[in-house]
């Protein structure tokens, strides 16, 4: 079984981020600091995506009352404003003894992988 959810990257979105998470580093929201990395210009904070996992575990797989147990997180590459970010959850386990589904997530743009993963999900 599996479920993915897509978004696009915003500016409003990177900045709401930022604001709510407190993580103000110049590489997501400096255009000028960006511009001079790596990166060649401003990326999405690594978390904004990878947080479209839980909008899935708490919406359609498992579903409502579900919380986290686990989540283990490998960043490929960057996302960047105006991206797609299409995230995927697919169950790999289930213990219905200890009432835990184990998953594979997946974020990508284009195709490409941008984050990997496994998580590990209660279910009520």
């Amino acid at each position: 079984m599996s479920v993915a959810y897509s978004q696009t990257i915003t500016d409003a979105d990177i900045k709401a981020y930022a604001g709510l998470s407190g993580d103000h580093n110049p590489v997501h929201v400096d255009r000028e600091y960006a511009e001079q990395s790596r990166f060649g210009k401003r990326i999405a904070h690594g978390l904004m995506s990878a947080g479209f996992f839980s909008a899935l575990f708490g919406t359609r797989l498992p579903g409502p009352g579900c919380v986290y147990v686990s989540q283990s997180l490998n960043f490929l590459r960057p996302v960047y404003i105006d991206d797609t970010v299409v995230a995927e959850v697919c169950v790999t386990a289930v213990d219905l003894q200890k009432r835990r589904v184990s998953f594979d997530t997946l974020c990508k743009v284009n195709g490409k992988k941008v984050i990997t993963g496994c998580a590990q999900i209660y279910i009520p």
